[in-house]
């Protein structure tokens, strides 16, 4: 009985004598179980059944739901690494005093059930409190009514018993296995593991240049956005590669480099950071590359998700150009003229105008473009960054949109596309188009603007456009009606469902009169997916805030416990500097110099990697219709400034610690 109640005691015992350690690794799990747990109390909320694209909010708060959970995985294991490496000589000095292994087990295990207990009821109690806060932001982003009433997850409850029984587990089961595997003296000298000077590794230093380098080559040359879906999470995959081997194996080589030039590694202010830096940059590294990492997924999140939700209405803007849109497929007879007179009747019942109308027939083709050949129109939406869709208007439609007269010979066209150069010529089907005016602006479909891929229009004559639709048995020219019209979100939309009802009905003749024909219609309004496209984009944004907060904590974490290890490792170093002769501030200036560099060195990286994923960002924003490259700019620059702020902070706050630890 009393060797039962000696584990729990001593567990307490030393979580309380080691909370510099300890306080900040729990503080850590309850928020990430808090975190954890309002994500699935969203997830799993009654009211996303009654809410306008509650599905994809769905999807999207699981995949954070799942991304939380690895990374609370990934990252307690990481940072319990830290603590038993200042742990192993207090655990070897008990197994020299007389425990055993068994023992040791023992109150490793009580250690680890209390620091698990506080956790998750700490953790849900705080998630449970937040929950509703929580709720009533993403609420206020998408634009939704909050519900009345408090109401506790079951589900989230669960899962995060769950999730943090199965983490704590599998980080006791490491810690004994560790234990078991090591005798007592490599315990007791275990805090100085990795004090041997790192040799120089230059093929993984080469590799990490090489792997940087390919990240960066992908993200700048990629062009189209179907592409950058793909080779996104490869560039990713190189950079953080390249980012361990750099910081693991390059820094070590050029801090070598420095070494080997006397004049400037010779000088006190030179020598104790650059000696420093290399004695221990193996461990240093890692943690400095996890930073960086850390650092630059924060970085793209809230700047991306930023970017998207306040680019809301551009993106709404460029998916529907006019408020009302009717696309008709293969219109034949007098279905043109029928359709646009029962469209035009319709908006006039419902009390409404149409003003800025836009209507022509078109025939969109799938394209694979080399130089200035755009092939057969072979049909196939392709991810190749050669792809594009191509748009052809006969002549005559033109002359109808724009009131100008032209003349177009059979193998001469107008170009316009904002995605797509182009020669004095191009050719398709075989023949060569001469280009003989660059259109400035073109009334394109909504449809058009939001295919994923690069696109272009060309003008052409009738009998050009003709023999082209000739030749498709797979595409037909499409119709396209868009207007404009005033009045209240409620009455666009009614005004919308009498469009869609008139078309419907508009070739139905009472009298067998042929009216036309038509395969299929589709009506659409700017102001009925409004709320659609703010579910989406605030439920983005709201991810990239969440994990970005969960980032910065981790990044914060990370550097806290690299500035405790460091001050605890090169306090005895320093000592022996004093008593040698170096000054107190001379040392304190030489360490000021070694945190400095190596602090910022991560988010140095981390701006740089965004910089050159900045193109690629843009492509992939591309996919959710935001053309708008300024804002994202803009967004980019204002989340890297407010980053630095934080970082800078958490800087004066660790520096202090390594300080006094050092002093």
């Amino acid at each position: 009985m009393r060797k039962t109640a000696f584990y729990p005691k001593l567990a307490a015992q030393n979580i309380r004598r080691n909370k510099q350690f300890y306080f900040p690794f729990i503080l850590t799990c309850i928020a990430t179980a808090a975190m954890f747990y309002i994500m699935c109390f969203l997830t799993y909320n009654h009211g996303m059944d009654d809410m306008y694209g509650g599905p994809i909010l769905q999807s999207i708060l699981v995949l954070g739901c799942i991304i939380i959970g690895l990374f609370a995985a990934i990252f307690l294991f990481y940072t319990n690494s830290f603590l038993m490496k200042r742990r192993q000589k207090e655990l070897g000095l008990y197994n020299i005093l007389g425990m055993g292994k068994g023992n040791i087990a023992g109150v490793l295990l009580f250690e680890t059930l209390f620091v698990f207990l506080i956790s998750i009821v700490s953790g849900l109690a705080l998630g449970i409190l937040l929950s509703k806060l929580m709720l009533l932001l993403l609420c206020k982003l998408i634009g939704f009514a909050v519900p009345f009433g408090f109401e506790i997850s079951v589900n989230g409850i669960l899962y995060s018993i769950y999730l943090f029984s199965g983490i704590f587990l599998l980080i006791l089961l490491s810690n004994l296995v560790r234990i078991k595997l090591s005798n007592p003296i490599e315990l007791l000298r275990g805090g100085n593991v990795g004090e041997k000077e790192p040799k120089t590794k230059w093929l993984l230093a080469v590799l990490g240049i090489i792997s940087l380098g390919a990240g960066y080559w992908i993200a700048i040359v990629t062009e189209a956005p179907l592409q950058a879906i793909l080779l996104f999470f490869v560039a990713v995959l190189l950079v953080i590669i390249g980012t361990y081997l750099l910081f693991t194996a390059s820094s070590i080589a050029i801090l070598k480099r420095l070494k080997n030039k006397p004049g400037y590694y010779y000088t006190t202010k030179h020598f104790i950071p650059v000696s420093g830096m290399i004695y221990r940059m193996k461990q240093n590294a890692v943690g400095l590359a996890n930073i960086c990492i850390l650092a630059t997924m924060v970085l793209v999140m809230v700047s991306g998700t930023v970017c998207l939700y306040l680019g809301t209405e551009d993106a709404l803007y460029a998916r529907y150009p006019t408020e009302i849109a009717v696309n008709v497929g293969s219109p034949t007879g007098n279905a043109r003229e029928n359709l646009y007179k029962a469209a035009e009747k319709a908006v006039s019942d419902s009390g409404l105008e149409m003003t800025n109308v836009h209507d022509y027939i078109s025939l969109g083709l799938f394209c694979t473009r080399n130089g200035n050949d755009f092939g057969d129109g072979n049909n196939i939406m392709s991810n190749n960054k050669d792809s594009v869709f191509v748009v052809f208007v006969p002549e005559s439609e033109y002359e109808h949109i724009t009131d100008e007269k032209s003349s177009l010979a059979s193998d001469e066209a107008f170009a316009f596309s904002d995605r797509q150069q182009f020669g004095d010529s191009f050719l398709i089907f075989g023949k060569e188009y001469k280009i003989t005016r660059r259109l400035d602006d073109f009334p394109m479909d909504g449809h058009v603007n939001s295919v994923i891929m690069d696109y272009c229009l060309f003008v052409v004559s009738d009998e050009t456009f003709e023999d082209m639709s000739a030749r498709e048995t797979e595409n037909s020219p499409l119709w396209y009606l868009g207007f404009d019209v005033d009045g209240t979100a409620e009455q666009k939309i009614a005004c919308r469902d009498a469009v869609d009802n008139a078309i419907g009905n508009a070739l139905i003749s009472e009298n067998g009169e042929d009216l036309g024909s038509y395969e299929y219609a589709r009506t659409e309004c700017r102001e009925a997916d409004r709320e659609y496209f703010y579910t989406l984009n605030g439920g983005f944004l709201f991810l990239g805030l969440f994990l970005g907060l969960v980032f910065l904590i981790a990044t914060v974490l990370i550097i806290y416990y690299k500035q405790l290890s460091e001050g605890y490792d090169d306090k005895e170093r320093f000592e022996i500097m004093q008593k040698v002769g170096l000054s107190h501030p001379e040392i304190k200036k030489a360490i000021h110099s070694q945190i400095l560099i190596v602090f910022f060195l991560p988010l140095l990286m981390a701006v740089v990697h965004i910089a050159f994923a900045f193109k690629m960002i843009t492509k992939l924003l591309l996919v959710l219709n935001l053309t708008n490259v300024t804002l994202f700019a803009i967004c980019t620059l204002c989340t890297v400034a407010v980053f630095a702020v934080i970082y800078g902070i958490v800087y004066l706050l660790t520096a202090k610690v390594y300080y006094k630890l050092v002093s």
